[in-house]
């Protein structure tokens, strides 16, 4: 029996289909798909899972297109639950796949990654970050097993750029891409820059954003550090993240079409909600600082959707990253400093 998919038309050639991620509390991407005078074009994938390719490709057929019929896939970001049956389509398709260049050279980053370095290197991240030894001995025990496998090496290389601040050559729409780095180095958002379909019925605002994980309705996104061995720049991800929600709000759509959750309007107040979370978040931790702690003990104190004691293991990696960025950006910011000659590094406030 064919597999029914609840589709939602936005209008004006622009559809929805909720892709699930599996053992995710996300529960699904919003696949967007986008009318072109060449064909079809979707704005992310989905992950890379079987359940997820047959409702993919059911609710296209719900959207009275095909798989087969797809002209292009623009990946708003690199993450699995993105981009991850992007190779697929193009494989079903001959769709071209286009990304950002600084998330395309992640994607080809990890697909050339040499398992056991990316393991070594998790390792003393880890290990300078202040993480215990019970954290610490999984990765040596998979190391020293050869259970080195990471996630992404399957991803597909994006065969097109999506260049800031230009139109995307798609015949018949105006879709011009917005770099909004924070999430991961090259998220982009995609504001179509037509009439609303419901312009004439009052509603305010210029045309509607395709805005990935970078502003959804209730959640706040993931901010880490960005892995890359060979990179020793200090960035500060964070900073980057709320100047890109500055750019979004100036935007000022009509309506937001995000990656999860659902679409929703009035962009500038989601976004002064998030800059002032962010401010509390900041300060927050500043005041835990008070103590210098390590970044695994600024995450262990910080506030999670659970107790620490009740978060994976992997998830705890995650958690430390996100620690680490809003360390970079109160020291950017001169409300903390690193305490001279802490092994594994403190920081304190100042």
């Amino acid at each position: 029996m064919a597999q029914v998919v609840r589709v939602t038309e936005h209008g004006g050639g622009v559809w929805s289909i909720p892709v699930p991620i599996p053992d995710n509390p996300l529960g699904h991407t919003l696949v967007h798909l986008l009318d072109t005078d060449r064909g079809p074009v979707l704005i992310d994938t989905g992950w890379d899972d079987p359940t997820a390719w047959d409702t993919l490709t059911a609710g296209l057929a719900a959207c009275g297109t095909s798989v087969s019929d797809v002209h292009g896939v623009l990946v708003t970001h690199h993450h699995p639950d993105h981009h991850g049956l992007s190779g697929q389509v193009r494989e079903a398709s001959g769709a071209w796949i286009a990304m950002h260049a600084a998330d395309a050279q992640v994607v080809r980053r990890t697909r050339e990654a040499e398992p056991s370095r990316w393991l070594v290197y998790l390792e003393e991240k880890l290990s300078a970050a202040g993480a215990p030894e019970e954290h610490l001995a999984p990765l040596r025990a998979s190391r020293a097993s050869g259970r080195t496998g990471l996630p992404g090496q399957r991803a597909a290389l994006p065969d097109r750029e999506i260049v800031p601040g230009e139109l995307l050559d798609l015949p018949g729409r105006r879709l011009r891409a917005v770099w909004t780095p924070g999430h991961t180095p090259g998220h982009v958002c995609l504001h179509l820059e037509e009439a609303h379909p419901a312009a004439g019925e009052g509603m305010p605002g210029h045309g509607r954003l395709f805005s990935g994980d970078h502003l959804l309705p209730e959640i706040t996104p993931h901010i880490g550090l960005y892995e890359d061995p060979d990179d020793t720049t200090v960035i500060d991800p964070l900073g980057d993240y709320l100047d890109s929600l500055e750019r979004v709000a100036a935007l000022a759509p009509a309506e937001v079409l995000p990656a999860h959750q659902y679409a929703f309007t009035d962009a500038p107040a989601r976004v002064r909600v998030l800059l002032s979370h962010h401010e509390e978040r900041l300060a927050g931790l500043r005041a835990l600082l008070t103590t210098p702690l390590t970044p695994w003990q600024l995450a262990e104190s910080m506030e999670w959707n659970r107790p620490w004691e009740q978060i994976p293991y992997g998830s705890r990696n995650i958690a430390v990253s996100e620690a680490e960025a809003h360390l970079r950006r109160l020291v950017k910011l001169g409300r903390a400093e690193a305490v001279p000659g802490s092994d594994p590094v403190t920081y304190h406030a100042i």
